[in-house]
């Protein structure tokens, strides 16, 4: 392995529309080369209901005033609102020597880790990517690869509204119940929260550099 791959550039973007968000990891990923350093974004969106590239149209139950997108990364709709933290994985796989289901697993089990240092029980399902605590998902999954990249990523349930959810069938799952951090005794913040997260993934990612950068 290189120097270059060892390296991991974290940025810290805050609040951010989905859709420029999108646009932006959808841009860096077709522009970057073999010696792109990789990158993680860690962002919150205003309210937002984004649908998979193969999502359905009926596990939209009732339109609201939240805005529809639809998305190119996998899975099917999901709700993001502030009080969530998301985490866009900008990763050359292929450099790192594995598949996106190797990436699914890092990201799974670097949740359950961070869960479990709060006394949090999570598991993880082989057919219903996410997270889940007492049969509740708390964190959801949905990735996108082109040329042995990764974008979008995950997003973690921290101190939000969740009755958004109800008005869909979250990830597919007619009747799949949302739960979030602070509903298990955890009450720290997106922002103190994201180190944490980060520090678990790169247990499994191994890079030996990290530079951080906080948007204005």
């Amino acid at each position: 392995m290189t120097v270059i791959e060892k390296k991991l550039c974290v940025r810290h973007l805050g609040l951010q529309p989905y859709l420029e968000t999108w646009q932006k990891m959808s841009d860096f990923t077709t522009q970057r080369d073999e010696n792109t350093v990789d990158e993680i974004w860690l962002v919150e969106h205003p309210a937002v209901f984004t649908q998979g590239s193969a999502g359905k149209a009926e596990h939209l139950l009732h339109k609201t005033d939240i805005p529809v997108i639809k998305s190119d990364r996998g899975g099917q709709i999901t709700y993001h609102a502030p009080g969530q933290l998301i985490v866009y994985l900008l990763i050359n796989i292929r450099r790192q020597d594995f598949n996106v289901r190797t990436l699914v697993s890092i990201i799974e089990h670097s949740i359950i880790d961070l869960l479990a240092d709060y006394q949090v029980n999570a598991i993880a399902k082989a057919d219903a990517p996410g997270v889940y605590v007492e049969g509740k998902k708390i964190a959801s999954l949905g990735l996108k690869i082109r040329k042995g990249c990764s974008f979008h990523g995950l997003a973690l349930n921290v101190d939000m509204d969740l009755s958004p959810f109800l008005q869909i069938n979250p990830c597919g799952y007619a009747g799949l119940e949302m739960t979030q951090c602070k509903n298990h005794g955890i009450g720290l913040s997106v922002n103190e929260l994201a180190p944490l997260l980060i520090e678990k993934l790169n247990k499994q990612l191994h890079y030996s550099q990290i530079e951080s950068f906080f948007h204005d």
